[in-house]
Parts: structure tokens; C-alpha cells; sequence
């Protein structure tokens, strides 16, 4: 089986890579668990200070796969909220790292960083996008809701309720321009200007960047983070189980998975939608 994360070390940078370019990035348990991994051992390693995530392909990460998600609740006798939330737990987790790792983390977004990629990426400290990126969480329309509040933390109330109360797609000017991501830059320049953050951030010494993380995230725990992720996690199982999200289900099985998201997205008229 092919590696769906492999990694780089340069200048007292870590680079953990998606490389499932040919199906977007989009999450599954391969991807869970060897990121895990990768951020396990940067976190131990005494010769890496700052991470930078990034992603090989046209686009950072279009989410889970729909294909084998759907499948596994197509194929449940019966919804067990327990299970569930355990199941989802064994992703979000994952996400979770990137924030609580001792040592910063900064992302590199390129095309599509959408729904689940979306949890995955808003746990990073930093996000650096090319203006062709674009950010969304178009299953707030049916059979989602954000596993972690990192939305509300980032943008605020207003600018949260604004943007997953219709779904809407975000691109990466506008993104940082509310504070959804730290900056937007040429598409060409991207890999070069995420690189060299990451680089300037490991000229001070990791001690004092391990502090300065943990004194900023601090606020966050203190706002009730664990907490509003609890939330998260229970109503997105909630939400993929309501009789619209059984009906998104079975619509995928009959038409196919990608067919029953333009179906979501034709009426609003953006992301794949757009272009069609």
C-alpha cells in the first residue's frame, strides 16, 4: 500500500506531506493513522522546532472520502452514538495533535481545503494559502457539523455564523482577510513563503516556542475548547443520522457520491458546483 504521508527535514523543519494527490488528500484511517505518526515523532524529535504541513496535488484536502464513509454508515444496522463518537473521536485527535503539540505548527494550503479538511487544517497554529486555495464547510448544508470550534476561535461569532450557516465557500483572500488563515500569497509562491516561516520561527529557540504555543493556545482551553469539541463531535454524528443525512446516504449509493454533492450544491451555486 502506498504511503499516504511522508516526511522531510530541513533547517530544524519537519515537512509531513499528503500524498494522496490523485483523490485530493481527502481523509481516511491510512491518512489518520501515519499522520498521528509523523506528528508523534516531530514532536519527540529534539533536532525538529516548528512543523509545516503541506500537501502534494492540486488541492490541500477535500475532506473525507466520501466513498468509504458513506459506505460505513450505508451499512450500519443501526446507529450507535457511543460508537460513533468513539469512531470520530480516532480522527479529530489526530487534528488535535497539531494543537497540542509542543512545537508550532504552520500549514501550506494549496486548491480545495474543504469539510473534514477543514477540521484537519484549523488545528494548525499558522495557515499560509495561495490565493488559488479555497476554504468551505459545505456539509453544514446536510450530514455535518465541525468536530472542533476552531471556526468560532479564528473568526468569531459573526464571521463563523455567516459562513457555516450557508455553507458557504471562502477564498483565500477573503479567508485572510476575516482571520480564517494568517496570509494569502501567489500561488507560485507558496511552498517558498510557508517554507521560510517555518525556518524564521526555528531561529529562536524551541524552549521559548514551546512557551509562546502554549501561553496563546492557553486562552483557548480556558474559553472552553475540550468542552465546545465534545459538541462538535457528538452533533456531527447527530447530523449524518437526521433523516436528511440518511437521505444524502442513500442518494449516494444511487447515483454515486460525487453526483449527490452537486446535488447539495447546485442551489447555492458554488464549489464543484461553480465550474459545472
Amino acid at each position: 500500500m502506498a504511503p499516504a504521508v511522508r516526511t522531510e527535514t530541513e533547517d530544524g523543519v519537519r515537512s509531513i506531506i499528503l500524498c494522496r494527490p490523485g483523490e485530493y488528500n481527502t481523509i481516511t484511517p491510512q491518512l489518520r493513522d501515519e499522520l498521528a505518526a509523523a506528528v508523534d515523532e516531530a514532536d519527540a524529535d529534539p533536532d525538529v522546532r516548528v512543523m509545516l504541513l503541506r500537501a502534494e496535488g492540486r488541492a490541500f484536502c477535500a475532506g473525507y472520502g466520501l466513498d468509504w464513509s458513506t459506505e460505513l454508515q450505508a451499512d450500519e444496522r443501526a446507529w450507535d452514538s457511543a460508537r460513533d463518537y468513539r469512531l470520530l473521536s480516532t480522527f479529530v485527535d489526530v487534528y488535535l495533535k497539531l494543537w497540542y503539540a509542543a512545537k508550532p505548527t504552520v500549514a501550506a494550503v494549496q486548491g480545495w481545503c474543504i469539510a473534514g479538511g477543514t477540521d484537519l487544517v484549523l488545528c494548525t497554529d499558522l495557515i499560509v494559502a495561495g490565493e488559488g486555495a479555497t476554504f468551505g464547510y459545505p456539509p453544514a448544508r446536510v450530514w455535518g457539523v465541525p468536530t472542533t470550534p476552531m471556526w468560532v476561535y479564528r473568526l468569531g461569532f459573526e464571521q463563523t455564523k455567516r459562513y457555516l450557516l450557508t455553507g458557504d465557500e471562502i477564498p483565500a483572500r477573503r479567508a485572510a482577510e476575516i482571520g480564517l488563515i494568517c496570509e494569502c500569497v501567489p500561488d507560485e509562491d507558496l511552498l517558498a513563503h510557508a517554507t521560510g516561516l517555518a525556518r524564521r520561527m526555528a531561529m529562536l529557540p524551541g524552549n521559548q516556542l514551546e512557551m509562546l504555543k502554549l501561553m496563546c493556545n492557553q486562552t483557548a482551553e480556558n474559553m472552553g475548547l475540550r468542552s465546545a469539541t465534545t459538541l462538535g463531535r457528538l452533533f456531527d454524528g447527530v447530523a449524518r443520522h437526521t433523516q436528511e443525512g440518511q437521505d444524502f446516504v442513500a442518494r449516494s449509493r444511487e447515483v454515486g457520491f460525487r453526483q449527490a454533492v452537486r446535488d447539495r450544491d447546485d442551489p447555492f451555486g458554488d464549489y464543484g458546483s461553480r465550474t459545472r
